[in-house]
């Protein structure tokens, strides 16, 4: 049983470390969309914000969690 569990929470983790990529990289797309647009909408703004806002939850998470991007790159 413990075995599972843990093989679990590994694949929770990865899954975790995933979505923190992906959204990593959103984020920094859409900023680079906003900070290269000659006059940015308020769309783009909240559009980067929501990004930001996810992706920090995600790493606060990851934080509590005690995970390492390290450990799973094996």
């Amino acid at each position: 049983m413990a075995k599972k569990s843990k093989k679990l929470k590994r694949t929770v983790d990865e899954q975790l470390l995933g979505s923190i990529f992906t959204l990593e990289r959103e984020w920094k797309q859409i900023q680079s969309l906003v900070e290269k647009s000659i006059e940015p909408t308020v769309d783009g703004y909240y559009r980067e914000n929501i990004s930001q806002v996810k992706y920090l939850f995600l790493l606060r998470e990851a934080r509590r969690r005690k995970i390492s991007a390290i450990r799973y790159n094996k």
